[in-house]
This record gives C-alpha cells, sequence and structure tokens, in this order.
C-alpha cells in the first residue's frame, strides 16, 4: 500500500477482527488488508437513510447532481494510477490494463453526468380538444447493485453514475475478493459532495443473506445485478415477490468467427483483445472460435505464435499481458474444462506446462468439435478452442446454439455477408471486425438468457427512471 499516494482512498481500512473480510492478492496470496463488513441491522439502517436521502436529492435540480457527477469523474481521473495499483493489488490484472478500467468506469460517470439533463418527456397530440397528454420521467428511488470481482471498478460506476444522474440513491454490494476498489471510488464520491447516505458500499461474509435483504426489503426499488446467469434467476425470482424493477447482465458464451475472406491478421489481434484481456475472464471475451475451413490452418499458426508473445505473471512487474485468476478453484475449474475437451478429442497446439500459483499460460485447443461439452460453458480463463466450420448456414447454426446472446465476433469483408450475419445472430451486441466492443457511449446487454435491460448509452439511465403519464381534461 506504500505506493498509493492519496491515503484518504484507504480511509475505511481497518484492523483484523471477526466482523472484517480478509483481502488477498491472487498474485501472491499475500493478505492486502481488511475491511469492515455490515451487519444486517447496519444495511437495513443504510436503507432507512438511503430513502430519505434520495427524496432530498430528487430535489436538487439536474444540474446541480450533474455538477457533482462531473466532480467525481475528475476525482476518478486525478487518482487513476492508485485506482490502478489497488485494483491490480485485489484483482490481478496488469497495472496499465487496470488503469485502463478506472478511465473506462470513469467514463460512465462523465456520460450520465451528461444524460442527467436530458430525462425529457413527451407531449402527446391529444384525439380530442378539451385534453393534453403528456410524459414525465421520475426516479425509481432506492435503488441497488449486486458486482462481480472481474471488473471492481466499471461495474460500479456504470450503475451507479445513471442511478445518481436520475435521482436515485445507490446501495452496492461488491464482491468479497475486490472490495478495495469500491469503496475507494466511493470516497472519493464523497469528496465529491455526493451525500455518503446517498451512496453506500457494503459488503458481508455471507452474500447470499445480502441478497435476500436486497430483494426482500420493500424500499428497494430496483436491483441491478452483473453475474452468473445462475444467481441471476434465483435474484429475480426473489424480487418478483414484490414485483421489483430488475437488470441483468448475465453469463456469455461470445462465438469468435473467422471467414474466408477476412483478414487473418487483424482477426489474430481481435482474437488476443478479445480472448485474454483479464486473463480470459470477462462475460463478453470469445468463448468458441468458428474458422473458415479454407483458412482454419493458417489462422492456428498465427494466433499461437501471437500467444506465444504474451507474458504471464504478477500485474505489478514490467511487461505482464496476463495476470492470475481470480482463485485457486477458477484455476482448477478450467484445468477441468480443458482436460474434458481433450477426453474427447481435442489437441492443445502447444504443451500444458503447469505453472504455480493461480497463474495459466494461454490454451489453444485444435480439432474442437461443436458437439463437445466445451462449447456449452463459459470458460472464464485463457483457453480458446477452434472450431472449423464450413458454410454461412452451418455456421449461424452453431453459433446461435447456446442459451446465452450476450456478445459475438465476426471478421469478414464481404458487406453482404457483414449485413446477413449482423441480423442472423442472437446476440445483445456484436462486433464486426473489432475484438472490443465496450463504451459508455453505446449499450451494453444481452439477450436470452445473457440478461435483461441495457447499461450506458442514452438508454442506460432509463433503468433507473418511471414513465409518468399526465392527462390533462376539462381544457376549453
Amino acid at each position: 500500500m506504500q505506493q498509493i499516494q492519496n491515503k484518504t482512498l484507504l480511509s475505511f481500512m481497518v484492523p483484523p477482527s471477526k466482523d472484517t473480510l480478509t483481502v488477498i492478492n491472487p498474485a501472491t496470496t499475500e493478505v492486502i488488508g481488511y475491511v469492515a463488513t455490515s451487519s444486517e441491522s447496519e444495511i437495513l439502517s443504510y436503507i432507512e437513510q438511503s430513502h430519505s436521502a434520495q427524496q432530498e436529492w430528487a430535489q436538487l435540480p439536474a444540474k446541480v447532481r450533474a455538477k457533482r457527477l462531473q466532480h467525481w469523474f475528475q476525482l476518478l481521473i486525478e487518482n487513476k494510477d492508485d485506482l490502478g495499483y489497488l485494483m491490480t493489488l485485489e484483482q490481478g490484472k496488469p497495472l496499465e490494463e487496470a488503469k485502463g478500467e478506472v478511465v473506462y468506469g470513469a467514463s460512465f460517470v462523465e456520460w450520465f453526468a451528461e444524460e442527467a439533463k436530458r430525462t425529457y418527456g413527451e407531449s402527446i397530440p391529444s384525439p380530442s380538444g378539451d385534453k393534453r397528454f403528456i410524459t414525465i420521467k421520475q426516479p425509481v428511488g432506492v435503488t441497488c447493485a449486486i458486482t462481480p470481482w472481474n471488473f471492481p471498478n466499471a461495474m460500479i460506476t456504470r450503475k451507479a453514475a445513471p442511478a445518481l444522474a436520475a435521482g436515485c440513491s445507490f446501495i452496492v454490494k461488491p464482491s468479497e475478493h475486490t472490495p478495495l476498489s469500491a469503496f475507494a471510488i466511493a470516497e472519493l464520491a464523497y469528496q465529491a459532495e455526493i451525500p455518503r447516505e446517498l451512496l453506500r458500499v457494503v459488503v458481508g461474509k455471507d452474500p447470499i443473506e445480502i441478497g435476500r435483504i436486497f430483494t426482500s426489503h420493500p424500499l428497494i426499488r430496483k436491483l441491478s445485478f452483473t453475474g452468473s446467469t445462475q444467481v441471476g434467476r434465483t435474484l429475480m425470482q426473489q424480487s418478483a415477490n414484490d414485483v421489483k424493477r430488475t437488470s441483468m447482465e448475465l453469463g456469455g458464451n461470445a462465438p469468435f468467427i473467422v471467414f474466408e475472406d477476412a483478414d487473418i491478421d487483424a482477426a489474430v489481434q481481435g482474437a488476443i483483445a478479445s480472448k485474454f484481456r483479464n486473463a480470459g475472464q470477462t462475460c463478453v471475451c470469445a468463448n468458441r472460435f468458428y474458422i473458415h475451413h479454407s483458412i482454419y490452418e493458417k489462422f492456428a499458426t498465427k494466433f499461437q505464435q501471437a500467444t506465444e508473445r504474451l507474458t504471464v505473471g504478477n500485474g505489478l512487474d514490467q511487461g505482464i499481458n496476463i495476470g492470475p485468476l481470480i482463485t485457486p478453484s477458477a484455476k482448477e475449474n478450467i484445468l477441468s474444462i480443458v482436460e474434458q475437451a481433450i477426453a474427447q478429442g481435442a489437441e492443445p497446439t502447444a504443451p500444458i506446462s503447469p505453472r504455480p500459483g493461480q497463474f495459466l499460460d494461454p490454451i489453444i485447443l485444435k480439432n474442437v468439435t461443436h458437439d463437445m461439452d466445451i462449447t456449452q460453458l463459459e470458460i472464464f480463463g485463457p483457453v480458446a478452442p477452434l472450431i472449423k466450420f464450413d458454410t454461412d448456414e452451418e455456421l449461424i447454426r452453431m453459433a446461435n446454439d447456446t442459451i446465452y446472446g450476450l456478445a459475438a465476433y465476426f471478421y469478414s469483408q464481404n458487406i453482404n455477408r457483414v449485413w446477413k450475419i449482423s441480423e442472423a445472430l442472437e446476440y445483445g451486441m456484436v462486433g464486426i471486425n473489432e475484438g472490443v466492443i465496450s463504451s459508455e457511449v453505446a449499450p451494453f446487454g444481452g439477450i436470452k438468457q445473457s440478461g435483461i435491460g441495457r447499461e450506458g448509452a442514452k438508454q442506460g439511465i432509463d433503468e433507473y427512471l418511471e414513465l409518468k403519464y399526465l392527462c390533462f381534461g376539462g381544457l376549453q
């Protein structure tokens, strides 16, 4: 922690006790520090305080809320180095990648600061002369979120920023693996004059219990969740009792498709960016690689050569491209998926060398067929299974053969094919000749069992607003 320049970012750190959560560095397995857990009574109190604070916040002019969010954005950027260092310590991703996430996360705060002033209603032409119809938008109220460990900064800001911009209050439970980033960015929000009662971070040793409180409390009007489809289903079921609004960004099984007319070098670079960013621990990363049979060997060779130039290690070290996996069990799970695929006939393009700790070298598997189990699993690690295809029709069938529908990628220079495949892929987001697609100005979200709702873009703030219709009658 000695490299943290702004010591106020660490004000939440506490001595160890039975009521603290231990934070571990996944690269070294060393203890980084401790944060206080929130009891059920404390969380219930926070919800009550949040309700009162939200009513006051909603009364502020949108311009005032926007200025405070802009200040928060500026503080996030000014503290980029400290926040990135803190993230690498607790999450493991390479330091430059972590700093990039801080900037990406801050971009949502800047975007929604601007959108706070644009929550427009409408005037609707009336069918009769004595009536006038209009709509207005109002904040949902108290909102909450449960966020994952893989993007501990951006997954919070892209939910908190639209909530606050809309006039809502916001309570977030970050992952138990990565609470430091959450508390640090909240501290900067408080420095930007966003009331502490309005933006709360809570952690506990029993995340299921916190989820139960969030989904059952009558004052909480909306839940946003990023995580697995299985957990998302449970939260939606629990939220149904109060008919809470939910937005869900769930699992993914992204196909990465390379057609015979693609720029192969560009496709390889896109594949590297999509597959190995954050050690493959992203919901939108390429999960299945469908390569046209006529270029399969050429792509596989170039892809293997490119992965050999990647360096695995502690994210704080210079020149590291791939950091550790988040837990030992995550590594074990990925290796078991690979072993199963090999048992079913897949062939690694290079020997799989065991590494100590939670590190794993990139693994490329050839001779994978679509009927293997690996094609239906979200790998969440640096493993790339390569599958041959012959026709566009066969490709579309295989690419859509999954319960998920978050992101998809394909490379082609044929404009007719580009349009046809873009329409046929059953995914909420499609990257065309591009391996990195996330942006604060574009709607992020999936279809099928990858979730409901959108984050970012102009649609993101609507998730935190209620639409009210006003009918004026008796007009002469």
